[in-house]
């Protein structure tokens, strides 16, 4: 493709960290979205669950405190390590995956920040996915590709995993039956 546009007088160029701070506070919107459930309570103020009940809190369902907990780190160039540095802020561990990966992938929460490559492509499969901890989380605002969508539904809809959340799939637009 770089070649086509070359013939062609198009110019192609590399733009680094254009996405950084959007990924990176686009991947702790996911986050705190599993943990603390805005969307499941906004839906309930709305049909006025909160208005009828019996006393001043209503909790639909319990929130995670970050703080304490680990964040795993798969693929720690530029994104990856500016994620690391929004985890540390809220409390929270981080353990990169290149670095430590029987304990990164042992922990609450799994962000992905890598590119898809021949050889990493399906990679969070059942396989991969059976050495989480129980009732961890997935995250990712990557690429697709680096997951067996099948394998992931299966884990959340067993309880394998507490919740995966996703801004990519492996066809886009997403097909219905993804």
């Amino acid at each position: 493709a770089i070649d086509a546009a070359k013939e062609r007088g198009i110019a192609v160029c590399n733009v680094p960290a254009y996405s950084t701070e959007a990924v990176t506070q686009h991947t702790f919107a996911l986050i705190l979205e599993l943990c603390s459930k805005v969307g499941l309570h906004n839906d309930a103020v709305q049909k006025s669950e909160w208005t009828n009940c019996p006393d001043f809190c209503m909790i639909k369902s319990p929130m995670i405190q970050l703080s304490g907990k680990t964040l795993g780190i798969i693929g720690y160039g530029t994104i990856g390590k500016r994620v690391g540095q929004v985890a540390e802020a809220f409390g929270m561990k981080v353990i990169p995956y290149s670095k430590d990966p029987e304990n990164a992938i042992k922990a609450d929460i799994i962000t992905l920040h890598c590119p898809a490559t021949a050889d990493n492509k399906g990679f969070i499969n059942k396989e991969f996915i059976s050495k989480m901890k129980d009732g961890a989380m997935l995250i990712n605002t990557a690429r697709g590709a680096l997951i067996n969508e099948a394998d992931l539904a299966e884990a959340v809809k067993n309880g394998k995993l507490a919740g995966a959340a996703v801004d990519v799939v492996s066809k886009e637009p997403i097909l219905e039956t993804n």
